[in-house]
């Protein structure tokens, strides 16, 4: 019987699955094709893809700073340059940030720490129980696995409804609403001065981002990825697989609209909902660990909405875990 199972394979379940399989056996299941949790990467030839989820990393604490100069150095990460145009007033744009992408997607963080984890994807956790000093893992495709000890890093609605039987702790009790986010994905017509990226003041359309920009492939064509704004995307998201065509044209017209890019042919389109985008408000806690029941929760929702959020909770989990 293993030690640990991780569940999740975003900056959470990377980084505290790379953190404890220095000292103890792990193993790593999610319910999607590959790793890297809302940092995916959706790939539809070759190298060429779109960063649909989380379009950039721009590190604040001087942890993690050292930890992304590392990548950097490594070739894990790169600079993303070119021109980001800033077009939100309501927003103070920081001009000394940068902006750090994956060399080949930004899902390479979590490739790159769980390079060396036995992980299982398409593995989808339905039920838990504990007895007899172990957890009971049963996942839909009818596998049943037993455990020491377990972390939990999805979001916290489906946290909720995996733990609530065995988690005893105020922070499970609250009442937690995560934004949701729509993305939708264009290939159109090259234009050879494109911007590397736009931050709209719009009631829709939060975000655009050019992935030829990114410099990771060539492409006759160039790909955008477009997120809509938390607030819009909270009223459409229950919807949005069957109204995926209506939302998507709705966020291409507000983009061409917006960036002022001439109005082209659309080449290929996918559209992606994030139900469970992120949370702006954090918790007094970082990271949850109960020695007794060795059941521990880590993810960005602890801390807040940023990808280095994740990793800060999965490092304050891993000092609970080692004391």
């Amino acid at each position: 019987m293993s030690e640990f199972c991780i569940i999740g394979s975003g900056i959470s379940g990377a980084t505290i699955a790379n953190l404890l399989r220095k000292k103890h056996s792990v193993i790593l299941f999610d319910k999607a094709r590959g790793p890297g949790g809302r940092a995916s990467f959706k790939r539809i030839k070759g190298k060429i893809g779109f960063d649909h989820g989380t379009q950039y990393i721009s590190p604040k604490t001087n942890e993690f700073k050292k930890f992304t100069k590392i990548l950097i150095k490594k070739k894990i990460l790169k600079v993303w340059g070119g021109k980001h145009v800033f077009l939100n007033s309501q927003k103070k744009e920081d001009k000394k940030h940068i902006k750090i992408i994956g060399k080949n997607g930004n899902n390479d963080i979590s490739k790159y720490l769980l390079k060396n984890i036995n992980c299982n994807y398409q593995s989808e956790l339905i039920k838990i129980y504990h007895k007899n000093k172990s957890w009971h893992l049963f996942f839909a495709n009818g596998k049943h696995y037993t455990f020491k000890c377990i972390i939990l890093t999805c979001p916290f609605p489906q946290l909720k409804k995996l733990s609530r039987k065995f988690i005893n702790n105020s922070f499970l009790k609250k009442s937690l609403k995560m934004d949701a986010n729509i993305t939708t994905m264009i290939a159109i017509k090259k234009n050879m001065k494109s911007n590397s990226s736009y931050l709209f003041e719009d009631s829709i359309l939060g975000w655009a981002g050019n992935e030829n920009s990114k410099k990771r492939f060539k492409s006759k064509y160039d790909l955008w990825t477009l997120q809509s704004t938390f607030e819009w995307a909270n009223k459409k998201i229950n919807q949005n697989k069957r109204n995926k065509k209506e939302n998507s044209k709705i966020m291409i017209d507000k983009f061409f609209q917006l960036s002022k890019i001439k109005k082209t042919k659309i080449n290929f389109i996918s559209n992606h909902g994030w139900k469970y985008s992120s949370n702006s408000k954090p918790f007094k806690i970082k990271s949850f660990w109960d020695p007794k029941k060795k059941i521990g929760v880590c993810a960005d929702w602890f801390v807040g909405p940023r990808l280095e959020s994740g990793w800060i909770s999965a490092q304050d989990l891993f000092k609970k875990i080692s004391k």
